[in-house]
């Protein structure tokens, strides 16, 4: 299954340019193929503005947001997994969406399929699904 995150990421994208805020891109540096600016990272996180007037060719994938940026006047291409932004946000008034660090940005919830033949056991009950207010 396809990971809920990306279309999310996109999603809040539209809402934020549509309104004329400008959408920064909080990321996990330490993630594993994150392509940033080293000398802007803190704390092994980086907070990337995203504004349509900043970057160039900007492609928010299922995989992979990738989009060319200067930063201190010096070209680069960045290249973020989805898996490794931690949240989408205006900087005008902080309204996004923070993501669970621990979320492998795959969909796969890591339960193991069921084996053949195997006897029908009644399903656990699941958690309830909540949202978080983002303020």
């Amino acid at each position: 299954m396809i990971s809920l995150k990306p279309y999310l990421i996109r999603a809040i994208y539209d809402w934020i340019v549509d309104n004329n805020f400008t959408p920064y891109l909080l990321v996990n540096a330490e993630a594993e193929d994150v392509v940033v600016p080293r000398q802007y990272v803190q704390d092994g996180r980086i907070v990337l503005n995203l504004r349509p007037q900043a970057v160039h060719g900007l492609a928010l994938g299922n995989q992979n947001i990738v989009f060319n940026a200067r930063f201190g006047g010096k070209p680069m291409q960045v290249d973020v997994p989805t898996r490794a932004v931690l949240a989408i946000y205006a900087q005008e008034n902080g309204k996004g969406m923070i993501f669970d660090e621990d979320e492998d940005g795959n969909g796969d919830d890591h339960t193991p399929p069921p084996a053949e033949n195997a006897p029908a056991e009644p399903a656990p009950a699941k958690k309830r699904p909540a949202l978080k207010v983002v303020k």
